[in-house]
């Protein structure tokens, strides 16, 4: 019997480690081993070319007392666009998804798809749609309909403007924020018992924000963190968007550079990797901490 036991965990073993190795092997191996190079980079000079030369805690202290584009600009560039983008995205969403909820199955499948496509064709849609929109030519839709309607007496180079260009990334990345946390949040909302909806309002529920603050939030807890979650990677991810949109790294006079942007600048441009794998620790620390305090918002107490 103890035999026949022991073959039949090591069977189950055996079906875990086919199943499960695989991935254990990527993470680990662009995941962890990813993060601890770019941690013990972070303390060297490495130009990746020389062999990286160790230098304390350097990078760190030039960081916070040396570099003004990051502390005057890229810093809070970075908070401003997170603190719109990434709360705005994630209520937008689970809006959207509530809303598309109470639709029929057909219709919300067709919407659902519509608003989830942005996300997977970023590129093309930025490169088609947006620039052609933005366009600082008298041609682009923009400053041709506000040229037809005398709103301006000249084109406005909304790309290259530093004034105009954090908006339109703001602009941008919404519209394309329904991903994968949307796609959650509809599925949470959709999985929710409709008997207990029709029990409380027997009980006393009187409207839909009644039913959604009291039972439709605290029943998918898990697909709101997950949501968050995603919404906070997504949105320190974004650096793109504003490279793409004015076509320069740094963007004009720094107005939408973010820390990702910082991190190609000096990594990609200029070959400081040892600086570059520093910023990149901070950023992976001010989106662990994010990524936390969600958790302990939007987390099960059980």
């Amino acid at each position: 019997m103890k035999q026949k036991l022991s073959k039949l965990h090591a069977s189950k073993l055996t079906t875990v480690l086919v199943f499960c190795g695989p991935y254990f092997f990527l993470f680990f191996t662009f995941i962890v081993l990813a993060v601890f190079a770019a941690v013990v980079l972070s303390f060297t000079d490495f130009n990746s070319i020389e062999f990286p030369r160790f230098v304390g805690l350097k990078n760190y202290v030039d960081l916070i007392t040396q570099d003004e584009v990051f502390m005057q600009k890229v810093l809070p560039n970075t908070i401003k666009f997170a603190l719109i983008v990434g709360p705005g995205g994630y209520f937008l969403s689970f809006f959207l998804a509530w809303m598309l909820a109470q639709l029929p199955h057909k219709l919300r499948t067709v919407l659902a798809v519509i608003l989830y496509s942005p996300s997977m064709t970023m590129g093309v849609a930025m490169s088609v749609v947006w620039k052609a929109l933005f366009s600082g030519d008298p041609n682009g839709y923009l400053n041709h309909f506000l040229l037809k309607v005398g709103a301006i007496s000249e084109p406005i180079q909304w790309l290259q403007s530093p004034e105009h260009l954090m908006t339109i990334m703001i602009i941008v990345t919404l519209w394309s924020s329904m991903g994968v946390g949307f796609l959650a949040m509809l599925s949470g909302i959709l999985n929710v018992d409709q008997e207990i909806y029709e029990a409380a309002y027997i009980d006393g529920i009187r409207n839909k924000f009644q039913e959604i603050f009291y039972i439709t939030i605290p029943l998918m807890k898990p697909q709101m963190l997950f949501g968050a979650v995603m919404a906070v990677v997504n949105t320190f991810q974004a650096g793109g968007i504003g490279v793409a949109l004015s076509g320069s790294n740094p963007t004009p006079q720094y107005a939408g550079q973010l820390i990702v942007n910082h991190i190609e600048d000096f990594g990609f441009i200029r070959f400081e990797m040892g600086y570059a794998a520093t910023v990149s620790v901070v950023l992976l620390l001010m989106i662990n901490f994010i990524s936390k305090s969600a958790a302990k918002i939007l987390g099960s107490r059980d």
